[in-house]
């Protein structure tokens, strides 16, 4: 079971053929039309829109620890509060590349943006994996 970044880059690292990894930063925002019961929910930490701000793929090698992706996402500015994580396979031993992961990264921000967020990894700032209802 994956608990954290580190427990991810481990299984990752395991796998078969080489793997690129797609982040996508999301702020938690309150609907405009949110009820007095969301607001206050929302206050809570509970509730609210996840609305993706960032998005970017990398090799492993490039982040092998969450500290060094958390910082390069500080310095574009956006503040987040949850990272989603997807790993992408190679093939014949070679990592999918940038251009590979565009469309993938597209159809992942498009699918969080709907709510459908089951088959991604959420993190905290941290790097520690996320229960989202």
């Amino acid at each position: 079971m994956i608990t954290s970044y580190a427990d991810l880059i481990s299984e990752a690292r395991n796998q078969s053929e080489p793997q690129r990894l797609l982040f996508v930063f999301c702020r938690a925002e309150l609907p405009e039309d949110a009820s007095e019961a969301e607001k206050a929910n929302f206050e809570r930490g509970e509730g609210g829109a996840l609305t993706p701000v960032v998005c970017v793929d990398k090799t492993i090698a490039e982040v092998p620890e969450f500290d060094v992706i958390a910082e390069e996402s500080r310095k574009t500015g956006q503040a987040w509060d949850v990272v989603f994580v997807a790993a992408m396979s190679g093939r014949g031993g070679v990592e999918p590349s940038s251009d590979e992961a565009r469309q993938p990264m597209t159809m992942m921000v498009e699918s969080i943006r709907l709510g459908h967020i089951g088959n991604y990894l959420p993190l905290d700032p941290a790097g520690q994996a996320l229960s989202l209802n």
